[in-house]
């Protein structure tokens, strides 16, 4: 995962994304900024979402800022309750962690189409949330067709996203790390 700085996203952003709304659908085209949220139990299984729009592809959750003002915690919270009905106000306090940890890649062609035109790169954070074993997990139909909890290994495996797949491989690392951190 290439870790850079938390920045705004490595591409300027065409005159009308700057001016987005914080209303998404009075916006044309999607903010090339966006969250990975790898939501994992204490034993490090991973939940994986097939995208119902390419069916065969697996993933975390991901997402974009609605609007250019709207936090990436803020973004990572709507977007694991719009994908998987997880509230993050019924789990523990820090249970949503920021890694610290950005990719910056090019938008594969076939989700062009979703960006202002010119805009090939995004920036995606890294978020990890961690949640109860057995968890009640409710797809949005529209996005996601099935869901997995797997081991990290081979979560990391199934994913078609090279970022989505070395953030996977870095849970572990991060969960000891912010288990150090804790009081």
């Amino acid at each position: 995962m290439r870790d850079v700085p938390l920045a705004p996203a490595a591409t300027p952003l065409p005159a009308d994304a700057r001016t987005a709304s914080a209303e998404p659908s009075a916006r044309a085209y999607k903010i090339p900024e966006s969250v990975l949220v790898v939501i994992h139990t204490d034993a490090l299984e991973v939940l994986m979402l097939e995208r119902a729009d390419r069916p065969g592809f697996w993933q975390c959750v991901t997402g974009s800022k609605d609007a250019l003002d709207e936090p990436l915690a803020e973004t990572a919270r709507r977007e694991v309750l719009e994908e998987t009905g997880i509230r993050l106000q019924d789990l523990a306090p820090g249970a949503l962690v920021d890694w610290k940890l950005a990719n910056v890649y090019d938008i594969y062609p076939v989700w062009r189409h979703r960006y202002a035109p010119g805009v090939t790169r995004n920036t995606e954070h890294v978020f990890g949330l961690t949640v109860p074993a057995g968890s009640a997990v409710t797809l949005a139909p529209r996005e996601h067709l099935d869901f997995r909890w797997l081991p990290w290994r081979e979560a990391a495996d199934l994913c078609f996203s090279p970022s989505n797949a070395e953030a996977i491989l870095q849970l572990p690392a991060q969960r000891a790390r912010d288990e150090r951190a804790a009081p």
